[in-house]
């Protein structure tokens, strides 16, 4: 039998198999539509266990592999009037611009967003936007607007987003939270985003990589990204890091 599970503009499946058996096709959201429960749970009494069990098993179906084509970047809020205020600003600036010079050689979307630019300015001067496919203002924390939404609806493949910015236990942790009840995987960039404080940055990627989350770095993202030597980009994306991310006890705070 085959449930479709509804996702917000993205239609996911789960395949449920007679007997005590869950599969998962592709990944999923967290909601069951009721004709699961009323329907199958009575003809099925250890479903409902599994059924309790498939958020970990999506999970499962992707182990946080990574494809240029199954991909797009989120930047979030890297703006002027945060950087006297954002602990090692400078550093993940550096970092994200990093990212983004790999997306253009990759040829992965950006969607950028800018919180309140009215009064806290655009994106910092260093962060080069060129051949973003969305730089859209906000008053909301996370990212996920309609706006983008529709953006990621036009883009077929979808399965993963790599987020970076400010701050990480606001407008990170919201849309992250977001993007996995879409059934969107996350992969959030320790090196690239921060807070005004620490203890929030901290325990904010703790409580994200509790949920599923993968909280990763720069480096290992564009190196997955390419994932073989032979990879017709491989020598560009290496160019790029061969001066490692900044030492700047940012990751001694994860």
């Amino acid at each position: 039998m085959e449930v479709a599970l509804p996702s917000m503009g993205w239609l996911r499946h789960v395949h449920i198999a007679i007997g005590t058996t869950l599969k998962c096709k592709v990944r999923t959201c967290n909601v069951l539509p009721p004709a699961v429960s009323a329907e199958l749970l009575q003809s099925q009494p250890y479903l409902s266990l599994q059924l309790k069990l498939y958020p970990f098993l999506q999970q499962m179906t992707t182990l946080g592999n990574l494809t240029p084509s199954s991909t797009v970047f989120f930047c979030c809020d890297m703006q002027e009037r945060f950087r006297p205020a954002i602990k090692y600003f400078g550093d993940i600036i550096s970092v994200g611009q990093r990212l983004l010079q790999g997306a253009r050689l990759l040829g992965i979307p950006v969607i950028v967003t800018e919180q309140y630019p009215k009064g806290l300015g655009s994106t910092v001067q260093e962060i080069d936007l060129t051949g973003a496919k969305l730089v859209l203002p906000k008053t909301k924390f996370s990212m996920v607007l309609p706006e983008v939404e529709a953006a990621l609806a036009e883009i077929p493949g979808v399965r993963s987003v790599v987020l970076f910015g400010v701050e990480t236990h606001v407008c990170i942790q919201q849309t992250a939270l977001e993007l996995i009840g879409r059934g969107l995987e996350v992969h959030i960039v320790a090196d690239a985003t921060s807070s005004r404080s620490m203890m929030d940055r901290m325990f904010a990627l703790e409580r994200l990589a509790r949920t599923g989350i993968i909280v990763t770095t720069s480096e290992a993202i564009l190196l997955q990204l390419v994932a073989d030597k032979e990879h017709p980009k491989f020598k560009e994306i290496q160019n790029l890091i061969k001066a490692s991310a900044p030492e700047s006890g940012l990751l001694s705070k994860v």
